[in-house]
């Protein structure tokens, strides 16, 4: 029926839908609702959902925070907290016996069923564990708790860890604390999969890890998938990191299905005009950066839902039918259903970004630097040499008793310059020292060799009065946006007070109207408006993107010359961070203010620093090991290191979207107390030779500015002995176990 048919018709006439099933669910959601009692009225936050999940499945929920995902998966586990309510039904077919309605069991029922044929896997793996015992008690308890043989389940257990690419014995006798990240997360897997469930719920389970581990995580899930065929239902904000694995995916908006079908046909032809502009708004590593755009407006509130189709206040397509009506799921094709009256013109008027892509990913000696040039001046930050060493914590008998504490390498030797209205995004995993190297460059953590130099003053001689340019002033033009907002906002302040503080500090004989002033020009600047009324609200009274918001206003109230930026969008929804590089990228235009931005994302480190004309610096093991334009980093990385966090970066173009083969020798990244020798990325390196165990390579220009810089053999011409030795055999690069456990260098 086309788009004409609906306008003549009212919303009493508009036929009834074909629904979208799964030909075998192993779990059937019809009409379920999740419901609170408020003070201000009913909210419902599952909207009448019905959903299928395939035997053998993997599906992917996406949506924006509010959107009702992780309530959706509670009530797949009947885990609904009071007071909420659950209703409708939700039915798990067993692969033996009669299907059951999981609402209608008793607490026993309830208890034996889930682990047992559902397990659930949430997003904090350190909250899922006991601290104060070892990772093989958890495993015990467990078992005994479902009547299982502990023997044979034990023997389970340790090879589902060596199946994620750990030591069983190792990881059975560690405490929680003594896992790095990755670990843990993968240790909560092996725990969820010890009783064989049939199927697995995901509660965004990678969210607190880089982007790395999380894709070498759903590499693990897919083969898990496969040995195990279990199926499973991931839920995320990151609609192109889930793209990589779920066969299916489900988009959700204000509490109900927008849009579901499998993963080819929603990404490559989506129905609904939500799930079109959630791709737009996506930051991606291939697509063109002037086509991303933001989604204008905000998701509505569960108690002032919106009449009709509850998008259309956002919606460019809408018109008085979806004011009016709320549509059903419509069937656009075989197993692909979206809910919206004009799907139609939705795929016809919005093209989606990566179809414009024009990537080529040749190699980098073909890359064209002639219209890049270098930046000239002195410096406003110049980092020589720069090392800042931890000493290992110890416990009291150990500091009495035992050795020397071994050292932490946080950041060993970074030679890095920071211009005028410069960007510099710096990237790498967690642990590599990112924020340790931010922090020191901005005096917040003393080094341990080598020097900062501000406007070629050194830091520390100025905080020592020793300095033409006093500390204060330097400490003034240095300001930080911490990754989460609302834990830098005192919660028992209104925003007008909060925002008060560092003028006060600064500038203490500013008069009060004056200061007000000051804070209400910029909040209206970053887009908080009106400035008065936000003024007087409380941290929180705001949404995640209002917080950061305030941050950067805090920041800029100095009127800094250099800002960093420690993973201050990575906790928005991807639909929001385009938005905040945007707002970040006109307040430099108009305050001159540069920007270290560090970010575990590879796209969006290209878009920032692309649009700003800025560079792109790869750090591993406290070394950047690359430094470049965007483009050339993203599209043509010099170092195998490079490459490998290119392949984590997800990519939403449905022929690219998937995991593939990993390009390292092993997931963990080294322990920084004792890193390899020679080239710190050899023990994982795919181009690894027995050269680069012996010998440390040194920056080499790859243009012929010396913009572009790899710490790579590979790059030092083919007549480098690095080519004449032996391919490093597996064995000697195989996983070590024991790296990166309990050590946290960023």
């Amino acid at each position: 029926m086309s788009v004409d048919d609906w306008e003549t018709k009212t919303p009493a006439e508009v036929q009834e839908v074909e629904k979208v099933e799964k030909p075998d669910p192993i779990m059937r959601l019809d009409d379920v609702r999740v419901t609170f009692e408020m003070d201000r009225g009913i909210s419902r936050v599952i909207d009448d959902v019905s959903f299928d999940v395939g035997r053998s499945e993997i599906v992917g929920i996406v949506g924006e925070s509010g959107a009702g995902k992780s309530t959706l998966v509670s009530a797949m586990m009947d885990s609904v907290e009071e007071p909420g309510v659950l209703e409708g039904t939700i039915e798990y077919r067993p692969k033996q016996g009669d299907p059951v309605d999981i609402l209608e069991f008793n607490k026993e029922q309830l208890r034996q069923w889930r682990w047992e044929e559902v397990a659930m896997v949430f997003q904090g793996a350190m909250s899922s564990f006991n601290p104060v015992k070892r990772i093989e008690d958890h495993f015990v308890e467990t078992l005994k708790a479902h009547g299982h043989t502990v023997s044979e389940g034990m023997e389970r257990a340790r090879d589902l860890i060596a199946d994620l690419y750990m030591d069983p014995d190792r990881v059975m006798g560690a405490y929680p604390h003594e896992l790095s990240g990755g670990m843990r997360q993968r240790t909560l897997l092996a725990l969820a999969m010890v009783l064989e469930p049939e199927m697995l719920l995901m509660d965004e389970p990678t969210a607190a890890l880089d982007l790395l581990m999380q894709q070498s995580i759903l590499m693990l899930l897919q083969d898990l998938q496969e040995e195990y065929d279990v199926s499973m239902v991931f839920i995320t904000h990151d609609l192109a990191l889930v793209a990589s694995l779920a066969d299916r995916l489900a988009v959700m908006y204000a509490f109900r299905m927008a849009e579901v079908g499998p993963k080819k046909k929603m990404l490559s032809n989506p129905g609904h005009p939500y799930t079109r502009m959630l791709l737009n708004s996506t930051p991606d590593i291939d697509a063109p950066i002037d086509q991303n755009r933001s989604i204008e407006g905000s998701a509505p509130d569960p108690l002032d839902m919106p009449s009709g189709c509850p998008y259309h206040p956002r919606c460019p397509l809408a018109e008085q039918q979806c004011v009016e009506a709320k549509p059903d799921q419509f069937l656009l094709a075989d197993d692909h259903g979206a809910a919206c009256f004009r799907w139609e013109e939705a795929q016809e008027s919005m093209p989606l970004n990566y179809e414009k892509s024009d990537a080529d990913t040749t190699r980098v000696e073909d890359y064209d630097y002639s219209d890049i040039t270098a930046a000239s001046g002195e410096p406003l930050i110049s980092t020589n040499d720069l090392e800042v060493h931890f000493e290992q914590n110890q416990g009291l008998i150990q500091t009495l008793f035992g050795p020397d504490p071994e050292l932490v390498r946080a950041v060993d030797g970074i030679n890095l310059d920071i211009h005028e209205r410069d960007v510099v995004a710096l990237v790498g995993e967690s642990g590599c020292g990112k924020t340790t190297f931010g922090k020191t460059v901005l005096g917040l953590q003393k080094p341990t060799g080598g020097t900062i130099e501000f406007r070629g003053t050194d830091i520390w001689e100025a905080r020592r009065g020793n300095a033409d340019i006093p500390w204060e002033e330097i400490r003034k033009s240095l300001q930080i946006i911490h990754q989460d907002p609302g834990s830098s906002l005192n919660p028992n302040r209104r925003l007008k007070k909060i925002l008060s503080v560092p003028l006060k500090q600064t500038y203490p004989s500013m008069p009060s109207s004056e200061r007000l002033s000051r804070i209400y020009s910029l909040l209206e600047h970053v887009g908080l408006t009106p400035p008065e009324e936000y003024g007087e609200r409380y941290p929180h009274q705001l949404s995640g993107g209002e917080k950061q918001r305030v941050a950067l206003c805090r920041a800029l109230l100095m009127n800094p010359d250099l800002i960093l930026a420690d993973e201050a969008i990575s906790a928005l929804d991807v639909s929001l961070r385009v938005e905040m590089m945007e707002l970040m990228l006109e307040l430099q235009e108009e305050f001159d203010t540069s920007y270290l931005f560090i970010s575990h994302d590879l796209s969006n480190a290209r878009y920032l620093s692309q649009e700003a004309g800025g560079r792109i610096a790869a750090m591993y093991l406290g070394e950047i090991i690359e430094i470049g334009p965007a483009e050339a980093m993203t599209q043509n990385p010099a170092h195998p290191y490079t490459e490998v966090l290119r392949w984590g970066t997800p990519n939403i173009d449905p022929e690219k979207a998937g995991v593939g083969d990993m390009p390292m020798r092993k997931i963990d990244i080294p322990d920084p107390v004792n890193p390899p020798s020679g080239c710190r990325f050899h023990t994982r390196c795919p181009e690894a030779r027995e050269y680069c165990k012996q010998e440390k390579p040194e920056p080499q220009a790859i243009d012929p500015e010396g913009i572009h810089r790899s710490s790579c053999f590979r790059d030092y011409g083919d007549d480098h002995p690095y080519w004449d030795s032996a391919v490093l055999e597996d064995e000697e690069a195989a996983s070590d176990f024991d790296s990166g456990a309990g050590v946290d260098a960023d």
